[in-house]
């Protein structure tokens, strides 16, 4: 049982990073795996770099290691989330923070056209809307689970409406196509300042899903259950809800809204590892983490343009979720 777990431990965590050095051998600028290993020596060693150096380590690599960290956040969110409201078909999204971050990001584009403030305003407005989510679950003072899903659809309704009055109202030549594209999921903006001003929400909310993992376990039994365990119960699920904001937030707001990946790597995720959080949800970061990279050098080179992601997701996550579904005959929950 230790081996396996240690074999296991090493697979998790060599996946994301094989999968970020494939990336740097994919792309429409052709480079040959002679010209790949000599960019990368050549910039470990000092020497100026040349063409194949400049796209290997200032696209493809920062690319691949943003849509690895984002496609970590997101999957672990949804993981988390799931266990949290005892519901299979609870996304990363669920609490209102795509649709809040999605709104934010149109206003930003609208009124300061700025890279910076795009990420800013992203991420403020997706905390903003789970906090009003989180405080019409609190309605009640226990704040049921349903409460809480309502709250998330209220403020997903809100901004999604507001989100369509600033398209309605932007500027049809410049901002609406850049809100469009936006709000289709893209790593294309990837730098390391992205992946800087991104990693530290990120991390947050990693760190405090790992310390949490036992208590959404807990948690996942119910109220009685996990009230009679000891815990405080409204205190642990805020702490959880928190934790997925911070990290689907810091996600959302570099790479636009990208769906399915919440919602299919988790299950995917229970079929390796069960349910047991303390392992599902570093599989689930690892398997999302993978999934993202794929899926963006599925969209980098499979046209000559390229495919937003949330289009590719939504493509292969869709069929994908219904084999699962039969696979698992609804079980497995």
């Amino acid at each position: 049982m230790r081996i396996k777990r240690i074999i296991l431990a090493l697979v998790l965590v060599a996946s994301p990073f094989l999968c970020i050095i494939i990336s740097a051998f994919l792309g429409r600028y052709p480079l040959s795996p002679v010209e790949i290993f000599h960019a990368i020596a050549d910039r470990l060693s000092g020497v100026a770099p040349d063409v194949g150096s400049n796209i290997v380590w200032e696209i493809r690599l920062p690319r691949a290691i943003l849509g690895s960290m984002v496609g970590a956040s997101l999957a672990v969110s949804g993981t988390a989330l799931q266990g949290l409201f005892r519901n299979p078909l609870v996304s990363s999204g669920m609490l209102g923070v795509s649709a809040g971050a999605g709104f934010g990001a149109a206003l930003a584009i609208v009124l300061f056209h700025n890279t910076f403030m795009i990420y800013l305003f992203a991420f403020l407005f997706g905390i903003l809307a789970v906090a009003l989510s989180y405080t019409i679950g609190r309605i009640y003072d226990t704040a049921p689970v349903i409460m809480l899903v309502l709250g998330g659809v209220i403020v997903s309704s809100i901004f999604a409406a507001l989100l369509s009055l600033i398209k309605y109202i932007a500027d049809p030549y410049n901002d609406l196509p850049a809100i469009v594209f936006w709000l289709m999921g893209s790593l294309s903006s990837a730098s390391y300042k992205s992946i800087m001003i991104s990693s530290a929400p990120m991390l947050a909310g990693f760190t405090g899903l790992m310390f949490m993992r036992w208590r959404i376990n807990v948690l996942s039994m119910g109220d009685r259950e996990a009230r009679s365990m000891g815990l405080n119960i409204t205190l642990d699920r805020a702490v959880v809800i928190v934790c997925t904001t911070l990290a689907t937030a810091g996600a959302v707001c570099v790479s636009g809204i990208i769906g399915w990946v919440g919602l299919v790597i988790p299950h995917i995720g229970r079929i390796i590892a069960g349910n047991d959080n303390r392992v599902l949800l570093p599989v689930s970061m690892s398997l999302g983490a993978c999934f993202l990279v794929l899926i963006d050098n599925l969209g980098r080179i499979v046209t000559g343009g390229e495919i937003p992601l949330s289009i590719l997701t939504a493509i292969i996550g869709g069929p994908f979720f219904v084999y699962l579904l039969k696979k698992t005959k609804g079980g497995g929950w």
